[in-house]
């Protein structure tokens, strides 16, 4: 539903304004600038390690990898216990290199450094 301004119109010295100069519009507030956006964090959950490669668990690392090769996102840094990338769009890429059921602490910790609200926060996971 489009919601239209809210205009007042004010009427001087008479019922009705004989000319463009004797009503005065007043116009809508102007909206406050908006706050700084926060970045989409898009974590792919697996397990650390070469032992790992290619096990149904890490096809998401391979998914997440194909993401940054695609947007130009270089996954170089490693903080938080992950690999992270970021790129110029306001996404960021997150590979944990904790076990599954440990992430938590990679993913919580990089949620709270960035103030990302959690309904940006996209987590893909396999579970065979």
């Amino acid at each position: 539903m489009t919601q239209f301004p809210n205009f007042s119109t004010k009427i001087s010295n008479s019922s009705l304004a004989n000319t463009a100069e004797d009503a005065q519009v007043s116009l809508p507030e102007p909206r406050p600038q908006s706050l700084p956006r926060k970045p989409w964090l898009i974590v792919s959950l697996g397990n650390p390690g070469k032992k790992f490669n290619g096990t149904c668990h890490n096809v998401v690392f391979m998914m997440v990898d194909a993401i940054a090769k695609a947007k130009g996102i270089s996954i170089n840094t490693v903080n938080f216990k992950a690999q992270i990338g970021k790129g110029n769009v306001l996404v960021m890429l997150a590979k944990p290199q904790t076990f599954m059921n440990s992430s938590g602490e990679s993913v919580g910790a990089i949620v709270s450094y960035y103030k990302i609200p959690l309904k940006q926060v996209l987590v893909i996971f396999v579970h065979p």
